[in-house]
């Protein structure tokens, strides 16, 4: 048995016996096994004496190195192993450059996810702190272009690293990218109309807009694109370039809002209680705490079936709109009730002359 298994182990497959390809595995098994047990040291012991200290800086330090340690630990054992078997000389090469093309990725790997919980630890609380919204309209952008950053730089190093001519890679990628631009010309216009939100600033975060059919708040301004939260609580992505050649509507922005109400009153009014009428118009404006202005108020028709008066008042910016609308109603009704002011509703008269 002992000889049987002796000349099994001995047997060559590739340039490697049998044994030797039992060890390199063997070896890649106790790197996972050794990234296993640092892991639940990292999680378990080393987070616990972490959580005693006052500060969060060790404990983000601890929580994003923790995965990217693990794996660079498995990888370096892994690599052992497969350095241990005998390979010809262009496949080293190549089993080289995949390695440092990992352990690179693994290093932008963990930048991105170091800079990701700084950023959200210590930026974001200050930008929300902030009494301006320019920093929280920049905060996606600079996010994102710094983690698109980290990974094109990682990228390029690890083709370099590797062997590859970057220099004639990038030209390549120049040309291409000439043809791409060309072929995404919708894409640089959205960008260019990102570009034009942040110099012109039609609008800014959390202000009410109206825009190609879409009326709703602000959510997020990006660099390709804008995200609108509809007044039904539906997100809307909406291209920036749409912003760019089409008309927006800040509604935030209006002074006060414009109420328009038309008041039909029966044909059996004298002008006295129609100049009654609109003197309870006038004085339900002055009483109502939200109202701003002076208001208007006029006879202005005689209809098919009333006659009109138009009352417009305007509510002040910031007030609860469909608040004061309720309750400037609610007053015309009791007001007019009470001064016998009826109003009107479609009528018809019939005049019927007998037959002589």
């Amino acid at each position: 048995m002992i000889r049987f298994m002796t000349e099994f182990l001995s047997q060559a497959f590739y340039g490697n016996t049998i044994l030797e390809w039992l060890t390199a595995a063997g070896i890649a098994l106790g790197a996972a096994i050794v990234g296993k047990i640092l892991y639940w040291v990292l999680s378990g012991i080393a987070r616990k004496l972490t959580a005693k200290t006052k500060t969060n800086l060790d404990d983000i330090l601890l929580d994003m190195l923790e995965e990217p340690l693990v794996l660079a630990v498995v990888v370096a054992g892994i690599r052992y192993g497969v350095g241990t078997l005998v390979m010809s000389e262009s496949v080293e090469v190549w089993v080289d450059r995949v390695f440092h093309i990992v352990i690179v990725l693994n290093v932008a790997w963990l930048l991105t996810r170091l800079f990701e919980s700084l950023f959200k630890e210590y930026v974001v609380p200050l930008a929300e702190n902030s009494q301006t919204d320019l920093d929280d309209q920049l905060l996606p952008i600079v996010r994102k272009g710094i983690k698109i950053t980290i990974w094109g730089v990682a990228i390029i190093v690890a083709l370099n690293n590797a062997g590859y001519d970057v220099a004639a890679l990038l030209a390549g990628m120049g040309i291409g990218g000439l043809a791409l631009a060309m072929a995404s010309k919708d894409t640089v216009a959205n960008m260019f109309g990102g570009v034009t939100i942040f110099t012109d600033q039609p609008f800014k975060l959390n202000d009410r807009v109206k825009v190609a059919g879409f009326d709703g708040t602000i959510k997020e301004i990006g660099i390709r694109s804008t995200r609108l939260q509809t007044l039904e609580g539906r997100i809307v992505t909406i291209p920036n370039s749409t912003f760019a050649d089409s008309p927006v509507e800040n509604v935030s922005l209006e002074p006060s809002r414009k109420v328009v109400v038309n008041i039909g009153l029966t044909y059996d009014m004298t002008a006295d209680k129609m100049r009654r009428g609109m003197e309870v118009l006038r004085e339900i404006a002055d009483g109502t705490e939200a109202v701003a202005e002076e208001p208007l108020v006029a006879f202005n028709a005689f209809g098919d079936f009333a006659m009109n008066i138009l009352f417009i008042y305007y509510i002040e910016p910031g007030a609860d709109i469909m608040g004061t609308q309720t309750a400037v109603n609610l007053r015309i009704l009791e007001e007019f009730g009470e001064h016998g002011l009826d109003m009107a509703f479609p009528t018809q008269t019939v005049y019927h002359q007998p037959a002589a």
